[in-house]
């Protein structure tokens, strides 16, 4: 088994073990829901396989910046 063995997790076939990790870009709006710009970010990596998305902010008191 390496690296670049298919694997599947779920119903998902996947053609590797590599996965992008997740950062904090913060590019969803002032409300917390996804922008258009999360949507391209997305968009441009998913030929990566598996995308571990970045996490949301509960509250406004959890945003990292303003």
């Amino acid at each position: 088994m390496t690296l670049w063995t298919p694997f599947t997790v779920g119903a998902m076939e996947l053609p590797h073990r590599l996965a992008m990790a997740p950062m904090t870009r913060d590019r969803s709006l002032t409300d917390g829901a996804p922008s258009e710009l999360n949507v391209e970010y997305y968009r441009q990596r998913a030929s990566m396989a598996l995308i571990i998305t970045e996490g949301t902010q509960p509250s406004d008191d959890g945003r990292a910046t303003c």
